[in-house]
Parts: structure tokens; sequence; C-alpha cells
């Protein structure tokens, strides 16, 4: 499995060798819930199928399929499952998503991959990380207003104080307890010094500092929460040059309460901070309006995406409009969704969007400063 990030989803955006397999499929966390899970991820394979064999007869139809199957066969993977599953193929590649949003059920096999799903849930408004920490030991999370994650971390990730700092070396009279204070508690060094305990957590913290950025700041852009004891967030913040730290934080031992529990907290701190972000966006909309740098119609909307000359896009989050945009000249054909090359318009005008640099949020329709599903902003 791989993290779904921005880049990840402009990869799969560009020309792919087809054929190209997408499938999507609602799961389930728990028993017996996920019981069915397995057997319905069978059935859309073997949906696609039957459109390999009718659209490419003359393909290596097992080859393409045997990454479905071996996942069908996992009997772990489908043990440890979220709210939802894309798994998108062609010759040569696999990318697989788990998700923390269910998605509509979906096996289609097309010249380009099918994304729709996965745009809206990248470019999702209420996406957080939070980062939970103590003196000597770090954990690592990802998710939204629903549901809260703990991301598998590499080896070299430094998630604990040894990682970073060698202990001091064993001299007479000196000795290195542990706390009875609970799980999450810092070492006693007994005979080490205060002042370099300090430094050597203020060392520690550089580190998962500079290892957060790289690996998950930057990829994703996503607003980063603090969880710890109120001495441990000051260390931290002192020493952070992550622009995406979020001001407040869960002032509380994260080991001490439930995955449940910190992710209502984090929520606590993060539902301002998402609101004001979209009425920035709103303010940001209005203010362009009045300048004429910006559209809530369809069609003005495609063709400044398609000449590059869309900065910010808000779609509204359940918004459907059937139809097709023109990738050559922006024009605007509507149609039905049950026709298969029909999709929908705002999701294609969000692709035009992302492949050209710019940004795009998918707002809840209470917050959208339109009615027209849209709002886009000119960045000329």
């Amino acid at each position: 499995m791989q993290p779904l990030t921005k880049q990840s989803l402009l990869s799969l955006l560009q020309t792919q060798q087809p054929p190209c397999l997408s499938l999507y499929q609602p799961t389930h966390r728990h028993h017996p819930d996920n019981q069915q899970d397995r057997g319905r991820f069978r059935n859309l394979v073997r949906h696609l199928e039957e459109s390999l064999r009718q659209k490419y007869p003359s393909r290596d139809i097992a080859a393409l399929l045997e990454p479905f199957r071996d996942l069908a066969d996992n009997s772990l993977f489908w043990n440890h499952t979220r709210d939802g599953l894309a798994v998108l193929a062609c010759p040569g590649n696999l990318s697989l998503f788990t998700l923390q949003r269910s998605v509509p059920e979906l096996a289609v096999v097309a010249d380009r991959f099918h994304l729709k799903p996965l745009l809206r849930y990248v470019q999702s408004a209420d996406r957080f990380q939070v980062l939970a920490l103590s003196r000597d030991r770090i954990r690592f999370f990802e998710g939204n207003r629903y549901a809260l994650d703990e991301e598998a971390l590499p080896s070299d990730f430094p998630t604990q104080l040894e990682q970073v700092v060698e202990p001091p070396a064993a001299t007479p009279g000196v000795s290195i307890a542990s706390s009875n204070a609970g799980v999450g508690s810092p070492k006693i060094v007994l005979g080490h010094g205060e002042g370099q305990a300090d430094l050597d957590t203020e060392k520690f913290f550089r580190a998962v500092d500079r290892a957060v950025i790289e690996r998950f700041s930057k990829a994703t852009g996503l607003p980063l929460v603090l969880a710890g004891l109120t001495e441990n967030q000051a260390v931290f913040r002192r020493v952070s040059q992550n622009p995406l730290l979020v001001e407040s934080g869960v002032n509380s031992n994260p080991w001490a309460i439930s995955v449940d529990e910190l992710q209502r907290r984090v929520w606590q701190v993060m539902e301002p901070h998402y609101r004001s972000r979209l009425q920035t966006l709103k303010d940001n909309y209005h203010a362009a309006q009045v300048r004429q740098s910006a559209t809530a119609d369809l069609a003005d909307a495609a063709r400044a995406a398609l000449a590059g000359r869309v900065g910010t896009l808000l779609i509204e989050a359940e918004k459907v409009l059937p139809g097709v945009i023109d990738r050559t000249t922006g024009a605007i054909r509507f149609g039905e969704l049950n026709s298969p090359e029909i999709g929908d318009l705002l999701d294609d005008l969000a692709e035009l969007v992302l492949t050209t640099g710019g940004e795009v949020v998918v707002v809840p329709s209470e917050r959208m400063p339109t009615t027209t599903g849209l709002a886009a902003i000119y960045r000329y």
C-alpha cells in the first residue's frame, strides 16, 4: 500500500498504458461487517474480467488480473481494512489505497483510470494529521472528522529517543531507571542531569520534526495537530520548522486515551480551523468576483481551466453534474450518468485544474459561496 497524496493522484492522471483497471469498494473495519468484503471484491474482479474479455480479447487477461486475485487471497489484508478501498492497475503498475471514507462500488476497464472518488477524497477540506508525542517516543496518525488511523512508520523513522540520542555511558554511580508514571512517560536518568535530558529531548524532537516534514507534510500539505502534555508540546513548538503545525493542540497524554477519544479531541481543535479556512476561501471568491477574476459558470470555468487560468476551484461535495468536458476545446456536453462515456463535469473540471497546477477544495454545500456547484478563482 502507498499513501494517497496530491502527487500520487497527479501521477495517476498522467497518460497510462491501457487497459486501465479501476476497482472501488466500500469496506468495513470490524467483525462481523467485514466478513462480506472479500466476497464482494471477488465479484468486482469478475466484472473486470468480463469487461477485459469484451474490450481487450487479445490481452493476457490472467496476468492483468493476477494482482487483484493475489489481494483477494490475502487474509491479513482483509482483517485490517478501513472504510473504502481503491485498486488501480495497468500493465506494469499497481496502486492500492485504503480510505477513511466509504466509496461507491465500481469496477471499470478503460483507456484511463477512473479517479473521481480519489480526487474528492484527496481534496476534501476536513483532513488532518496528528503527531502524538512524549519525551521519548511518538506515534503518527492521519484522519478526518469521522476517523483517525495510525500510520505505519518505516524502520528509519525516529519513533523513539534511543534512535537519535546515544544512551549515557555506564559509570559508577550512574544508572537508568524507568518512571512509574505510565506509558509514554520519560525515563529517569540518575546522574545524567536534567540539563542533558532536556537537550536530548530537543534533539529527538528536531529529528522527528524533520522526518514529519519530509515524509508527510511536504507530500500531503495537511495541517498537523500535536497531542501531548503541555510541556512536551512547548518544547516541540520551539524547535519545529513545520509551517503546517496548528497553533493549538490536544493537551493530554496520548497514550492514556483511546484512538476514538483522540480523534474526538483533535476534531475539536481542527473544526474552528476548518471553518475558518472555508470562510477565507468564500471571502477570496467574493473579492475576486468584484474584480471580475472569478466565475460560478461551468462553461467559463472549463475554458479557463483548460487555459491554465484557474488558481483555486471550490466544488460542492455532494453535487453531480452529468456530462463531459472536451479536453481540447473546453466545450461542455451534458448527458446521463448511465451512459458509459458520461462522467461528472465537476470532477472533470477539477482534474483540469489539478493538472495545470491549481488548487481544488471539496466544500460542503452549506459552505459554498455559489449555488452552481462550483466557484473558480482566476490566477489572472
